[in-house]
């Protein structure tokens, strides 16, 4: 049974760092599509970073060179480094995954179906 689970969500002040941790259970991290999204309140679901079973990452324009996606094999987690924060990326952050497709990974939200809780992000200016 897949299980996404999320940590890693805080309050911090614009320019500051946090990592997002996403705890998969079910399959191995890296074998399929997985990706962070957020939602901040009255606004969509977006994607934020996308990886593919070759660990090809696809950012949003918006946190391009603010943050880095990757992958712990040893702890089967999909992790989401985040620096230079600004209150904009505030939002609740959730890690999901195309099961079980490992290519073409897709940017809706709408196509994954597997999803976490989610984490909260606040960032203050």
């Amino acid at each position: 049974q897949v299980q996404l689970v999320e940590s890693g969500g805080g309050s911090v002040q614009a320019g500051g760092t946090l990592t997002l941790s996403c705890a998969v259970s079910g399959y191995n991290v890296g074998d399929f599509c997985m990706g962070w999204f957020r939602q901040a309140p009255g606004q969509e679901r977006e994607g934020v970073a996308i990886v593919d079973e070759d660990g090809n990452t696809n950012y949003a324009n918006s946190v391009k060179g603010r943050f880095t996606l990757s992958q712990d094999s040893a702890e089967n987690t999909l992790i989401l480094q985040m620096a230079s924060l600004k209150p904009e990326d505030s939002a609740m952050y959730y890690c999901a995954s195309h099961f079980p497709y490992g290519r073409n990974c897709p940017r809706r939200p709408s196509d994954y179906n597997f999803w976490g809780r989610g984490t909260q992000v606040t960032v203050s200016s």
